[in-house]
């Protein structure tokens, strides 16, 4: 069973750290490397994350199998990642054990308040991702807002500034994601309340140590 996506975030006695699960990378290929999904998640939860991401976008080499795989192994929320762009994609992710959903507001513009109540009628935590000051417009029924420091429209346009930008614009549960890849980029975590790390947790040589060294930096 899993706990609260909000609550495992906020219940974080050290760094809250979001462990993300990215199978393939379109820039950098395989991440995956030969190892099982389920036993990264594990490491994951062992290291002292507060809860787990994983892509089952098919660009990413994902599945839903294996989110409902990780679902079952561990007692972290998950975090399901996609382009989600249907009500029915939101009920599929219900079925899965996932507490938590995506929902990119630069794609779905208007339709995502729609979704953000879906997914609350269906026990989904809905995570509304935001780049611009415009999407946060999208996001005023969320109560989680993600902000990537990622361009998905130009995919090298990656910037820590952009959370110190918009995090003060924020009055909700807030979580900082891509480019973070050492623990002196927790700094962010000054106007977040958790940070997703996905590359560098999947590129790392001893992924428990690294992540452990996320989780206890001092900030």
């Amino acid at each position: 069973m899993n706990f609260g996506f909000i609550d495992a975030i906020r219940k974080q006695k050290k760094n809250s750290i979001i462990g993300e699960l990215k199978v393939f990378s379109p820039v950098l290929g395989d991440l995956i490397r030969g190892r099982n999904a389920v036993e990264i998640a594990k490491t994951y939860e062992a290291a002292g994350c507060s809860a787990i991401s994983y892509i089952t976008a098919r660009e990413f080499g994902g599945n839903l199998k294996t989110l409902e795989e990780i679902c079952k192994a561990t007692r972290l929320p998950v975090l399901r990642k996609d382009f989600i762009k249907t009500s029915k994609e939101v009920e599929i992710t219900s079925s899965t054990g996932a507490s938590a959903l995506l929902l990119i507001a630069r794609n779905l513009r208007e339709k995502t308040t729609e979704l953000v109540d879906y997914c609350f009628e269906h026990g989904i935590e809905p995570v509304v991702e935001v780049f611009s000051e415009e999407d946060l417009n999208y996001a005023e029924n969320a109560r989680v807002v993600l902000i990537n420091n990622r361009n998905i429209f130009q995919p090298s346009d990656v910037d820590l500034k952009r959370t110190f930008q918009l995090a003060p614009k924020i009055k909700k549960l807030k979580i900082s994601g891509s480019g973070i890849k050492s623990p002196k980029d927790l700094v962010v975590l000054k106007s977040v309340d958790a940070a997703l790390v996905g590359t560098a947790f999947m590129l790392a040589e001893n992924t428990f140590n690294f992540v452990k060294s996320f989780v206890e930096a001092k900030i």
